[in-house]
């Protein structure tokens, strides 16, 4: 066994999407390889309902998968086939956009006003871009929920853990999504298949990814030419965690503990086109899904 070490850590980045969204952006639009199979990760979340209310009116996708995972408020969602529908705190809406869709996705405050949730952009193989468009609602309810004996939970939104499997099934990335809290004080380790690109987002608390075998998971020092210099430190609130290589994940929670997701996927490692929410493998297929958008044969006929 061999434990990932932290390759990096990011501060998601605070920016505006659709038609004034405040949310942040842990990664996306940048080296595609990075963190290959996955796109973008946006974690959006407010107490204002200015800052979520106009939502994301329709747009347009093809040519991969849309991941959204709502913890509080709901957002309403429609599209171009017909489909509507509502998630609510703890739902899973897995999008597979295949060929081309247009949809909208409208986010409510709970009755505090709180909304959020988090969205994840996976790539579609080329063999799969043209695929068929289809949907995978989960309610919260059917999410497997596994409590280790320490108080550590983890959610299997997808993928096998633990011996449970969570409910989206038949996804090209080979994903794993987990939602995972540890308690304060512990430390605790999680498998991770070596073939694939794993990245950790920290939503709560504070945990150390980097140095777990500190036992308090606090800062500390040490003396280097007379200066005492931080050797290790606490990844908070929209911290994105990126690993190299091995098979497990380990972590060591803080004094309030630390909520976190665990994502991970077999690298696609094929060349990417991408303009905005469209994402293919040549220019050439984007200029035609451009023209099609312009000419009215974006959305193709279910065979």
């Amino acid at each position: 066994m061999s434990i990932r070490p932290v390759a990096q850590t990011t501060l998601a980045q605070p920016t505006m999407e659709g038609a004034g969204v405040h949310l942040h952006r842990a990664f996306g639009f940048g080296d595609p390889t990075r963190m290959d199979p996955f796109l973008l990760f946006d974690d959006f979340r407010g107490e204002r309902p200015s800052d979520y209310l106009r939502g994301f009116p329709w747009h347009p996708h093809r040519g991969i998968e849309t991941i959204t995972y709502v913890l509080a408020g709901s957002v309403d969602h429609g599209d171009s086939l017909g489909n509507r529908g509502t998630l609510k705190g703890g739902d899973v809406q897995w999008m597979t956009a295949g060929s081309g869709i247009l949809h909208q996705e409208m986010p409510t405050g709970n009755a505090k006003g709180q909304m959020h949730g988090f969205q994840l952009w996976a790539n579609l193989p080329a063999t799969m871009k043209m695929t068929a468009p289809r949907y995978q609602d989960v309610k919260s309810r059917d999410i497997p929920e596994i409590m280790d004996d320490d108080g550590t939970t983890v959610r299997v939104i997808v993928g096998n853990f633990w011996g449970k499997t969570g409910p989206v099934d038949g996804i090209a990335a080979d994903p794993q999504y987990l939602d995972i809290y540890v308690p304060p004080g512990k430390r605790k380790t999680f498998k991770v298949d070596t073939y694939r690109h794993a990245f950790a987002y920290v939503f709560e608390g504070a945990g150390n990814f980097r140095d777990a075998s500190n036992p308090r998971g606090v800062l500390l020092e040490k003396e280097v030419r007379g200066q005492e210099v931080n050797i290790r430190d606490l990844s908070g609130n929209r911290t994105l965690i990126e690993f190299g290589t091995g098979d497990e994940v380990t972590v060591q929670a803080g004094d309030d503990g630390v909520r976190f997701l665990l994502i991970s996927g077999a690298p696609l490692q094929e060349p990417v086109a991408w303009h905005g929410p469209i994402v293919m493998n040549t220019q050439a297929e984007i200029q035609q899904a451009m023209a099609d958008l312009r000419n009215g044969t974006f959305i193709k006929p279910a065979h």
